[in-house]
């Protein structure tokens, strides 16, 4: 093979990994291509060279400005000249140019040579001097590759560098109001940074240029909201922004004559641009990245990646609030996110949060996460500004209480010590925060957070006092704490931190407090330490999984003397083996000792019992743990069950289900399963994922005797615990489950709720694949439409799943017209709208359209007139004669002259024996038909002959208060009406038009027979002719009255 030659970029820092790309293709091409076209010449004859060349077409204008832009950055010596060709050249004000420097900042800037930053630098300085538009913006871009916590020289020379372009061009700087904001908040920020004596000079010039800015220009300040606040905090012990908080506070108004105090800087939301300004694009692209695309489970390698690039020295721990305040204002995720399975932004802050190796930091990230609640206004502010804070507490306490406990420690000693004057103010915001979060469902109750049994009794008292009005007990249902060993914790001194961080004026002094004295909320000698040291994976308590412990030797100690507590003799020693052992073939060769004891011994109920709650503190760890493999392939599953439990399923499942020594073991896991109720879909999951077919079932079923509970009621409950722990197995066992229990899971509600409650997208998707490769049926006739109305209280998306799962199924529609009467067009529109769907697809039929004319008529449904209307155009004449059958026949039945027909098999037939057997009565299906006729003026539909016919036949059994009713629709019928008596008592065929004066039983055969041949003769006869007045006195509605009257005499 050829080998490629590859040269060096002229603009970029190029690698094995990162080549040259296209765009520096370009680059390279248009730099040549201005070489070739002025080399040799002198600057006159380039000048015209290059003027006559970009005259021709707009594609030679890019290639030399391109060119031109190359030479300015990468030759120091030619940029002067090159700069002025430039503006000779230009035809579109270097638009073009400021395209592409937005561009190489944005997305290629790290990737930049250090001589072509500073060409840049130069550049962007020479095009402020003349004043080109567009320049603030590549300002602005500069400013966010200014890393916040990042004080390498090349970071400082680059906020050196814009402050000496800012400083030097301070009148260009005066004309964008948005650019003065942003530069103070920058500047604001890094000078937090800078505060090493190395660093001391620059600090003083950005100090100086900042506060002069601000006094200067405070009404542009204005715009950047509470955040400046904030910032402020951090800087507010150097003198001269000491000097500045005394003005802001005691005299705002020598600031700006509409600024009334802080107050209205807190009360203002900071936007989100000045929080995206404070991280770097490639920053930007990795948080989005990590809160968009990685799944849990995924996530620790892009965190550990993240880490090692940013958080790398101690100084870089101040970027964590930057990114606290970007996550938490600026990515809100869709719905359609926040049910699946990618990582959230709660997980992603408590990751933050627990690595934090910095006390102030720590502190001031936390503030970061609970600003927003501090001045919360429902109509200005956003519910997903304050969503992750009360979430990374909700999901911490369970695993990892001592997070949950500082955040609620740090959120009650913020109310009195923000600001003593705003005390008041402070409170009222959080309690709205509090309160949006129940009215929002954030979560449905906060009892369960402030009065946890894991808090301290000192914090839980503190809580309980600040926040009142949330710490009452559910009344309708009560809370179910599990038990915990607690082992207090001291949490970080929050007075030094927040008096080191913030202004005499703005915050109290903690000490001499009488709630902050010495004495803490947690008592303990240390506080907790996070590092990234550490050799336990601290954002794992924030998934869902719990946090894997490490045992300790105290820990082996303790659980020794519970086991001999328990149990003595051989099985004391097989279980103190396996709790010793530490690697797990080893592990699982002991469990197998176990086993064969079990079965040898013939253990009792309470041996059993001990025995089980000894297996529970021995194998805590795989309980607890994740089982299911990321990546699910033949290998991986078998790997999963290698471990100790397994072994003990496996003799299970080995042994013969008429065999007696199944039942020490059905015992022993009975225990378990009482202390750790994962037991049950953990033998689910083995069941699946052993290669045995025979006994799978019995096996679980023998288990569920064992517990004493129904097959039923435990697979729904097991099942239940699947869905919350992992619901990436739970999807895997569904079909499973549906193949080997068919009888009590096939269209059992509360297992289809659970399915489709938490699948997303994906998930289904392989669902319904299952179904349409047969390899999972969910339903079954009898029980079909019993689910089907349990889902009518379900939530919208759930029930769209549900009906995608029986379109899959192609269940027919008659399983689902019985349910139709019962919808509310108003409360069920989900099952309304599928099953509208699934009308479309049909034909309708005698039956269908009993059911949907059976529902009641009300002005605001037209669930009934859309599927009429649709069939009306697609079935129009079948439509028809079904809805002309419906009518003739109640209209015959229920005729006032109804007494007159000799028919003595009526005698007996009640009012509601009809309905049941032919439909919906007369009145609600022409109630039906006219809003239909209301829906549909222009259709052809109601000039059908089988609709006239039904309307006439329906108007002459109808009172009279139905007629003055239904005006409107019988006057569609009444038009050709008046003729037709005429014609038909001319022909001497009896009343005809009377409206229901026929006898029904005083008509022969033949007499039969004659009238349906009239009636072919005579519409053969009114075809070929075309005159219109014939046309009026065709005998056509005669005929067809006649002939329905025997109709309506046989249906009796």
């Amino acid at each position: 093979m050829e080998q490629v030659k590859t040269t060096n970029s002229r603009l970029f820092i190029t690698s094995l990994v990162e080549s040259r790309d296209e765009l520096d293709e370009k680059y390279e091409r248009c730099y040549l291509c201005l070489q070739n076209l002025t080399s040799g010449l002198t600057e006159k004859e380039s000048h015209d060279a290059l003027n006559n060349t970009v005259c021709k077409d707009l594609r030679n204008h890019e290639e030399i400005s391109l060119g031109l832009l190359v030479t300015i950055l990468t030759e120091q010596q030619n940029a002067a000249k090159s700069y002025r060709d430039l503006t000779l050249i230009t035809r579109d004000g270097l638009n073009l140019v400021l395209v592409h420097l937005s561009q190489l900042i944005q997305e290629r800037y790290s990737r930049l040579l250090d001589k072509v930053r500073q060409q840049l630098l130069w550049l962007v300085r020479e095009m402020i001097k003349n004043a080109v538009t567009g320049v603030d913006g590549l300002c602005w871009n500069l400013m966010r590759h200014i890393a916040g916590g990042d004080t390498s020289p090349r970071n400082v020379a680059l906020a050196e560098a814009l402050l000496d372009i800012y400083s030097d061009n301070r009148a260009w700087l005066d004309k964008f109001p948005f650019l003065i904001a942003s530069v103070v908040y920058a500047y604001l920020r890094l000078i937090e940074d800078h505060n090493s004596p190395a660093l001391s000079q620059l600090r003083q010039r950005e100090v100086g240029f900042t506060v002069t800015l601000m006094r200067e220009k405070f009404t542009e300040c204005l715009i950047i909201g509470r955040d400046l606040v904030r910032l402020m905090q951090n800087v507010a012990r150097i003198p001269e922004f000491e000097q500045l908080w005394k003005d802001i506070l005691t005299n705002p108004k020598s600031l700006c004559p509409t600024f009334s105090g802080v107050l209205q800087l807190l009360q203002s939301r900071t936007s989100r641009r000045f929080l995206q300004s404070r991280l770097t694009p490639d920053m930007e692209k990795k948080i989005v990245f990590l809160t968009s695309q990685v799944r849990f489970g995924m996530h620790k390698r892009y965190q550990d990646w993240f880490q090692k690039q940013y958080f790398s020295t101690p100084e870089s721990q101040s970027l964590r609030c930057d990114l606290i305040r970007f996550i938490v204002g600026v990515i809100h995720p869709t719905n359609e996110l926040l049910c699946s399975d990618i990582i959230p932004r709660w997980a992603v802050i408590g990751w933050l949060l627990t690595t934090c190796t910095s006390a102030v930091a720590a502190s001031n990230a936390k503030l970061a996460l609970f600003y927003d609640w501090l001045f919360y206004d429902p109509e200005k502010d956003n519910i997903m500004n304050i969503e992750p804070a009360i979430l990374v507490m909700h999901h911490s306490m369970r695993s990892h209480p001592a997070v949950t406990a500082t955040l609620l420690d740090f959120l009650c000693r913020i109310i009195p010590n923000f600001s003593p004057m705003l005390t008041e103010k402070v409170r009222n915001g959080i309690y709205t925060s509090l309160r949006q979060i129940l009215e929002k469902r954030v979560l449905p109750s906060l009892f369960p957070l402030f009065d946890n049994p894991k808090l301290d009794r000192e914090l839980r008292t503190m809580v309980r006092e600040t926040f009142k009005e949330f710490c009452q007990p559910p009344i309708l249902e009560g809370v179910d704490m599990p038990p915990a060993t607690l082992h207090p914790v001291k949490m970080e001194d929050f007075t030094g931190q927040m008096a080191r961080n913030s202004p005499p004026h703005l915050m109290s002094a903690m000490d001499g407090h009488p709630n902050h004295s010495s004495q803490n909320n947690h008592s303990g000698e240390n506080e907790p330490a996070f590092s990234e040291d550490d050799d336990d994976d601290d954002d794992i308590p924030l998934a869902k999984v719990r946090l894997k412990e490490k045992p300790t030797n105290l820990d082996i100690k303790q659980e020794e003397s519970e086991i001999n507590q328990l149990l003595d003799g051989d099985l004391r020693s097989a279980v103190e083996e396996l709790l010793i052992e530490k690697d797990n073939e080893v592990k699982c060769q002991a469990m197998e000792k176990l086993v064969q004891l079990i079965i040898q011994d013939e253990i009792d109920d309470d041996v059993a019992s001990a025995l089980g709650q000894s297996l529970c503190l021995v194998l805590k760890e795989q309980l607890e743990g994740k089982v299911f493999p990321p990546e699910v392939n033949d290998e991986s599953i078998e790997d999963s069950i290698g471990r100790p439990l397994f072994v003990m399923l496996r003799n299970l499942l080995q042994i013969p289900e008429d065999d007696p020594n199944r039942r020490p073991i059905l015992l022993v896991l009975a225990e378990m399963y009482s202390n750790e109720p994962r037991v049950g879909y953990l033998l689910l999951y083995f069941l699946k994922a052993c290669k045995l077919n025979d006994g799978k079932a019995s096996v679980y079923k023998d288990f569920c005797q064992a517990l004493d509970k129904d097959l039923e009621s435990c697979l729904v409950s097991d099942m239940r615990l699947c869905q919350e722990d992992d619901m990436s197995l739970f999807c895997w066992l569904v079909p499973e489950v549906y193949s080997q229990f068919p009888s009590v899971a096939l269209g059992q509600a509360d297992l289809l709720q659970l399915v489709v409650s938490a699948v997303d997208a994906r998930q289904l998707q392989d669902l319904v694949c299952h179904i349409l490769q047969g390899r999972l049926v969910m339903f079954r006739p009898d029980s079909f439409l019993a689910a089907l109305s349990a889902s009518l209280t379900w939530e919208t998306f759930e029930q769209f799943c549900l009906w995608q799962l029986v379109a899959a199924h192609s269940i027919p529609l008659d399983y689902m017209l019985p349910l139709l009467p019962r919808l509310r067009f108003a409360a069920h529109a989900e099952a309304l709208t599928s099953i509208l769907l699934l009308l479309k697809k049909e034909k309708p039929t005698v039956e269908i359209l009993k059911q949907l004319l059976a529902r009641e008529v009300r002005s605001e449904d037209v669930f009934v007139v859309s599927a009429l209307k649709y069939w009306s155009q697609e079935h129009e004449d079948l439509l028809g004669e079904l809805i002309s059958g419906l009518l003739v026949r109640h209209s015959a039945t229920s005729s006032p002259n109804k007494r007159k027909r000799g028919n003595p098999g009526n005698k007996g037939a009640s009012a509601s024996s009809v309905s049941a057997t032919s439909g919906p009565p007369p009145e609600q299906v022409l109630a039906h038909l006219d809003q239909l006729r209301q829906c549909c003026r222009q259709s052809h539909f109601f000039s059908l002959d089988s609709i006239q016919r039904a309307l006439n036949r329906a108007q002459s059994a109808c009172t009279e208060t139905q007629k003055k009713r239904f005006s409107d629709l019988f006057a569609l019928a009444e038009v050709e009406e008046p003729p037709v008596e005429t014609k038909t008592s001319s022909s001497g065929k009896g009343s005809g038009g009377g409206r229901g004066r026929k006898g029904g039983g005083g008509h022969s055969a033949s007499n039969k027979g004659t009238a349906k041949s009239r009636v072919v003769k005579e519409m053969s006869e009114t075809s070929e002719d075309t005159s219109e007045e014939e046309e009026i006195v065709k005998p056509k509605q005669a005929k067809k009255r006649k002939k329905a009257n025997p109709v309506g005499s046989d249906s009796d």
